[in-house]
């Protein structure tokens, strides 16, 4: 309770009531004038709400009979005591017939007292809540199991939760660990010693403390005998600005079994699992580097084992596996130095020799059949094997690791035709049996460079709004002899062959280009882009996106990639890892023809993707026969784009109860002959053009 002694400034004027009652009569809080025996002697409108009753009713009723409360209640008390002491009072108090909280305030003035009651329930419970609120965050705060400290402005430590006062003598930190210390002068002592990570901590807690940064992160590991822990833990800081003041809030996460873990996983992404060898992709590096070396020629040797299939069959895949561990011991002992062996799949191995000549690619081979000559012991059975070996040099026409495993992989399969148990070299007779099939590859590698390629476009529409915001490239081969090929003649040779990864980066330096030209005109658009799984496995897609991207002006979002379900299923981890990469650089990623393949939805879920492409086989059949089968599918997989945080693109509508299927369903986005057929650049930017002319939006006629 608070007193007031000195009585309002209207007071003074011989004329207050009636000056008071004009000025009173409409403001929000309740006010009455009681007599000397608490009669209410005038009521404001506010008044006559909260009593509910109107003034006249009021008049000459006394107070406690209208206002009702238990004798003695505290603001009964307060009103007599100002009364009595002619002194003003404050009161707030919890009026519980109405079950709301009141402040009242009563002023003697003269022969009257005047009352005012507001209603302060709302500003209580925010007042209780806000206590509450802080509370929790508190307890949130010590429930963190981050080691978390708020500092303020000079970057002084105003609190810490529990995790950083258990962590005050122990690693990932500085010495600052307690209200009072400055953190940032404990960074700036470390950063004076040379530490460099130290350094970077100071310039971007001060960034973030000057709000010249939204937030700052950083990975590091502590240098050894610094006092905060050892090389071999990994640390996560993280800095963020206090909402509404000038603070700063600190995390330190120990991320050590993070870090080992995502070590591990770029081990594994360039070995095998099984053997412990470089993997397809390690091997096109090894290669790749090999002929950049100028140390005399490479060669590879490709391995395949003679009847693995039956070990399997008859032993079983425990057996083989056991046999293909072994194999690789062997082949690793029977190496150089300089020597590369590695495991392509199943039971083909590589080995890349540097410095190696045709002759000295000839002892190798014999070398490595030699590791056949002693019987493997496998399940308690000797068993004798043989293997087909094929090796390729390189010469002026290997300019990188497909031609030369290309050639060692011709060779095996040769060797392995003539009798198995052989070795061959690859030579240009056995170029010229290949020619055939290798002209057919050549024409089809040369159709970019010699402008048989054409792409069309097919609209992409937001069916929200109705825009268009995107197009699908598609490619089309305008062959010299046979005409027009559509895709499905042409993109599976490609994909056995290896084509499909010049091709792609021919597509994504047009359809980058294509963007571009359609934004200076004033159509943003972003274009897709069909991705292979051979450009995946070829371990060259990140930098082939990434370097496409560079050459031009086109921020990364306007690309989608698009990886088939079916092709996600072949190799997802793979797919995971290069998508991840590209996603940080911005790029979008899109899995298409969901629902034809047989990928689980595990290794759906696992793909950092944007985009959930619905096969036009569920939007337009053949589906079972129940009529709400379309719109239960439908709507299934867009709750399960909700669920994966993806937009789901209905493909392949052909009508516009389809288009309207998939918008009651909640498919962000449609494509489809319906919407527009797939069509050239320029009749695309026209009939955006148009459709905007019509409309106003970036919409199609």
């Amino acid at each position: 309770m608070t007193q007031h002694t000195d009585p309002p400034p209207w007071v003074a004027d011989g004329s207050w009531r009636a000056r008071a009652t004009e000025a009173l009569t409409s403001i929000s809080e309740a006010v009455c004038f009681l007599d000397a025996e608490y009669r209410y002697t005038w009521v404001n409108r506010a008044a006559e709400r909260l009593l509910e009753r109107p003034a006249a009713e009021l008049v000459g009723q006394e107070l406690w009979s209208e206002f009702p409360d238990r004798p003695g209640a505290p603001w009964q008390e307060s009103v007599r005591r100002a009364r009595s002491t002619r002194v003003s009072q404050h009161l707030e108090f919890f009026y519980e017939p109405l079950d709301r909280w009141f402040e009242v305030r009563a002023y003697p003035v003269l022969d009257d007292l005047v009352l005012f009651f507001r209603d302060v329930h709302e500003r209580r419970r925010l007042d209780e809540e806000r206590a509450a609120e802080s509370s929790l965050i508190r307890a949130v705060l010590n429930a963190l199991p981050a080691r978390t400290a708020i500092l303020g402005g000079d970057g002084t430590i105003l609190t810490i939760n529990t995790a950083w006062a258990q962590g005050a003598t122990t690693a990932g930190r500085p010495a600052a660990s307690r209200p009072g210390d400055d953190y940032l002068a404990a960074c700036r002592a470390l950063a004076a010693t040379g530490v460099p990570e130290a350094q970077r901590a100071v310039e971007g807690l001060e960034a973030v403390l000057e709000r010249r940064a939204p937030s700052f992160s950083l990975d590091y590991s502590p240098a050894p005998g610094a006092g905060t822990g050892t090389a071999d833990t990994w640390w996560h800081l993280q800095a963020f600005p206090v909402d509404g003041g000038p603070g700063v809030v600190v995390t330190h996460t120990d991320i050590t079994d993070r870090v080992r873990a995502e070590q591990r996983a770029a081990w594994q992404a360039r070995h095998d699992h099984l053997t412990e060898l470089p993997n397809r992709a390690a091997l096109h590096e090894t290669i790749t580097g090999a002929l950049a070396e100028d140390g005399g020629p490479v060669t590879v040797l490709y391995l395949d084992v003679d009847g693995f299939k039956q070990v399997n069959d008859s032993l079983g895949h425990s057996a083989g596996d056991l046999l293909l561990q072994e194999l690789a011991v062997r082949l690793s002992q029977r190496t150089r130095t300089t020597d590369v062996v590695g495991r392509l799949g199943g039971d083909e191995f590589v080995v890349v020799a540097r410095d190696c000549d045709a002759p000295a690619g000839e002892l190798l081979a014999q070398r490595f059949r030699a590791v056949f000559d002693e019987p493997f012991e496998l399940a308690g059975t000797r068993l004798s094997l043989t293997a087909s070996i094929g090796t390729a040099t390189s010469d002026p026409a290997h300019t990188g690791p497909e031609d030369l495993l290309r050639d060692a992989d011709a060779a095996m399969y040769a060797a392995k035709s003539d009798g198995r148990d052989q070795h061959l070299h690859f030579t240009p007779t056995l170029r010229t049996a290949l020619e055939g099939r290798r002209q057919v590859v050549t024409h089809l590698r040369d159709a970019a460079a010699l402008d048989q390629l054409t792409v069309r476009w097919q609209p992409v529409v937001h069916l929200p709004s109705g825009t268009v915001t995107g197009c699908e490239a598609l490619v089309r081969w305008d062959h010299p002899h046979r005409g027009r090929l559509e895709p499905a003649e042409f993109i599976p040779v490609a994909e056995e062959t290896g084509t499909i990864v010049p091709i792609t980066r021919w597509l994504l330096r047009t359809a980058i280009a294509q963007a571009e030209a359609w934004q200076a005109d004033g159509h943003d658009l972003a274009v897709g882009v069909n991705v292979s799984a051979v450009h995946l496995s070829s371990g060259t897609l990140v930098d082939d996106v990434l370097g496409a991207l560079a050459a031009r002006d086109l921020a990364p979002e306007n690309l989608v990639l698009e990886l088939t379900e079916t092709a996600l299923a072949r190799d997802p981890e793979h797919a995971v890892a290069q998508f991840s990469e590209l996603r940080t650089h911005g790029v979008r990623i899109a899995i298409d023809d969901f629902g034809a393949g047989y990928s689980s939805l595990a290794a759906v879920a696992s793909l950092p993707a944007d985009v959930l492409k619905v096969d036009r086989a569920l939007v337009t059949g053949p589906l079972p026969a129940a009529a709400t089968a379309p719109e239960a599918l439908l709507g299934a997989v867009a709750a399960l784009g909700t669920a994966l945080d993806m937009a789901v693109l209905a493909e392949g509508v052909e009508t516009a109860a389809q288009v309207e299927l998939a918008r009651r369903v909640g498919c962000t986005y449609a494509q489809g002959h319906h919407l527009s057929p797939p069509v050239t650049g320029d009749r695309l930017g026209a009939l955006l053009a148009e459709g905007r002319r019509q409309t106003g939006q970036q919409r199609l006629p």
